[in-house]
């Protein structure tokens, strides 16, 4: 069918396909502003406390696009169509992906309706009517509503793995920070505190999650559940070993210290362990590269000037 397409229902088709990248590389930067909106709200409210002196320039179009978008999907979630435990669930995605606040949930939602409504509609308008009137137009207007609708999804897990990367990173040089803080004499809750300070320049997504434990850590009257909260927040494995050995020194009154220097050792042990794996992979993977890209130019130059030379024998 798509072979008897004309030229231009081609170039149509192929600018078809590329808008979804378009549409997802648009939503990113306005996740990307919605991120930069909390951190100048924050700074707003440091200059309210006296803690800076930087001036807040106002709102551009894309900030009043985020809140319009933010304010739609509020709207949805707060309707009744989606279920409270659909709602704790896609907060809990949120959150694991590092993307907290009021407005996420919101954001998320009015940009997954709105890409399901603007995709299908824009493939109806871009499309020639003869394409349209055909299967292949139908076709792509329902896989435009898809994409539109799983658009948002693979930005989040996207996000998630980079955020993943980010807390596993810097895990071992935090563990490092905590167990010098305890051997120094200090509790758990001012450790935590000094570690989330110090390490802020190097490794800033840990930084936010010891912030958020803090504060949890003062709020709530069960540690335990602060612990836990840091533990499931994220999703990441040494987060969740850290927050269970944490929460057994405080049920039992072990040593602080020494149970954090052997989970940092095993930690540790356990990367290189990953590491060596890896490096362990590598002679396959050269081997597959070689089959593929090396020996055929090899046998080209080894052997191609003898199949030339026979086929200008047997050719004469």
């Amino acid at each position: 069918m798509i072979a008897l397409l004309s030229g231009a229902d081609l170039g149509m088709t192929a600018a078809f396909a590329l808008l979804p990248l378009v549409l997802a590389a648009a939503l990113a930067l306005l996740l990307n502003e919605a991120a930069r909106r909390e951190r100048v709200t924050r700074r707003i409210q440091d200059v309210r406390r006296g803690q800076s002196t930087s001036t807040i320039s106002g709102q551009g179009v894309a900030t009043r696009m985020v809140h319009g978008i933010s304010n739609f999907g509020q709207l949805v979630a707060r309707s009744g169509v989606l279920s409270g435990k659909a709602l704790d669930g896609i907060r809990q995605q949120l959150a694991s992906a590092g993307i907290r606040g009021g407005n996420a949930v919101g954001l998320f939602l009015g940009s997954k309706l709105i890409l399901v409504a603007l995709l299908p509609t824009l493939a109806i308008t871009m499309l020639p009517a003869e394409t349209m009137s055909g299967a292949l137009g139908k076709l792509l207007v329902a896989a435009a509503g898809v994409a539109g609708l799983l658009t948002p999804e693979w930005l989040l897990r996207w996000q998630k793995g980079r955020y993943t990367k980010a807390l596993e990173a810097g895990l071992p040089d935090m563990l490092d920070m905590l167990v010098m803080c305890t051997e120094a004499g200090l509790s758990l809750d001012p450790s935590l505190a000094r570690v989330g300070q110090e390490i802020v320049a190097i490794h800033p997504v840990i930084a936010r999650e010891l912030a958020l434990t803090t504060a949890e850590l003062q709020v709530l009257a069960d540690s335990r559940m602060a612990l836990t909260n840091m533990g499931e927040r994220s999703g990441v494995t040494g987060l969740r070993r850290l927050a269970s050995t944490l929460i057994q020194t405080l049920q039992y009154g072990t040593p602080l210290a020494p149970s954090l220097r052997a989970l940092t050792t095993e930690m540790r042990t356990e990367m290189l362990t990953g590491f060596e794996e890896r490096a362990g992979r590598l002679p396959a993977l050269l081997t597959l590269i070689m089959i593929l890209f090396i020996l055929p130019s090899l046998f080209m130059t080894v052997g191609g000037p003898a199949i030339l030379e026979v086929i200008r024998q047997f050719g004469s």
